[in-house]
């Protein structure tokens, strides 16, 4: 991330510290957090978000909570521990990064049965700095892999925010644009506005300005027209879970830019690290879909837009069928049809 942003998580001794992303581009405001609950609060709240970031943001509640777990007792801690952890995996429900980064930290409890209690928070701690580095690694990678498909002076198109703000730092589908960009600095992007919640024009817009890469913000239901005046040369979008099959939920109308991209023959990438992939879901029907306040849709930067009393559904993701998919970019390389051997391998690699 370029010096001037502003990390999304990191820890300041043993605080965690988190931009607060309901905030930007207008302010840019850091919370210290020092309890998992806060964290937790902060997961639901979308003071921090995007699947990557949200499994880092679990894994260091963990250690917060480890730390603050009052006995010498190894028995009693595993005990409070393990209820803890069943706190932070049910922050939100769609993004699979978040339980497997709970799965990880608690591997620590599970490998290390005669460990003490200090020894136990020791190691928790380092396996929550553990996951943050290596989130921004695997990022890194996404983007080295991913910058080869995209076409030399290409407009490329991405729905809601895949950037470092996202993760731990760098970014998954921007991290591919920025990768493209600092070999071809003639790639401009078209950011999607992403309603309700405006991850987009926020936070896309606001990443891709701070890197001086060329962004042209554009409504949601512009794609169409764009794509049918073959304006768009590709699309790159991230992923908060992916099934064994290759089905992928993301941010709710990427499954609309999907089924418009197949139309118009307008490549159609996923870029996301390996955990965000859900081996044990068969297929996209098996996807929790998260859904948030109608009031995110009846209001609007604090205001009401609707009718008072008027029903609204806020569906927070929908599944993109792996047929509308050109390629999964994952740190480990491109995955390509079929999803489900490509998948396996990858996992196993």
């Amino acid at each position: 991330m370029p010096e001037q942003y502003l990390p999304p998580i990191y820890w300041v001794d043993d605080v965690v510290a988190m931009l607060d992303q309901r905030m930007l581009p207008q302010r840019e405001k850091v919370l210290r957090l020092v309890t998992p609950q806060q964290v937790v609060k902060a997961i639901k709240n979308m003071t921090i978000r995007g699947a990557p970031a949200v499994g880092v943001a679990g894994a260091m509640a963990l250690a917060l909570g480890a730390r603050g777990i009052q006995t010498s007792d190894p028995k009693a801690f595993r005990k409070k521990f393990s209820r803890l952890c069943q706190q932070v995996r049910k922050a939100r429900p769609t993004g699979n990064n978040l339980s497997w980064a709970v799965e990880k930290v608690y591997s620590v409890v599970v490998e290390n049965p005669r460990a003490s209690v200090a020894e136990l928070q020791t190691l928790i701690r380092r396996k929550a700095d553990e996951i943050l580095a290596d989130d921004v690694q695997a990022n890194k990678a996404i983007g080295s892999w991913g910058k080869s498909i995209i076409p030399a002076g290409a407009s490329v198109l991405t729905y809601c925010n895949a950037g470092a703000l996202a993760t731990a730092d760098y970014g998954t589908a921007l991290g591919v644009i920025r990768a493209a960009h600092a070999v071809d600095p003639t790639i401009k992007v078209y950011a999607c506005e992403t309603r309700p919640f405006l991850q987009g024009s926020r936070l896309t817009a606001y990443e891709l300005t701070r890197a001086t890469i060329p962004v042209i913000l554009i409504t949601d239901n512009a794609v169409g027209s764009l794509m049918q005046q073959k304006k768009v040369d590709a699309v790159v979008v991230g992923a908060d879970r992916i099934a064994a099959n290759g089905d992928t939920a993301n941010k709710i109308g990427t499954y609309m830019v999907a089924v418009l991209a197949h139309t118009h023959d307008v490549p159609f990438y996923v870029a996301a690290p390996r955990s965000t992939i859900d081996p044990s879901i068969a297929d996209g029907t098996g996807i929790p879909i998260e859904e948030r306040n109608p009031t995110e849709v009846t209001r609007f930067g604090g205001r009401q837009v609707a009718p008072r009393g008027v029903t609204a559904l806020n569906p927070a993701f929908d599944v993109t069928p792996n047929k509308y998919i050109t390629g999964i970019i994952t740190e480990v390389g491109i995955l390509r049809k079929p999803y489900k051997k490509a998948i396996r391998k990858a996992l196993e690699a």
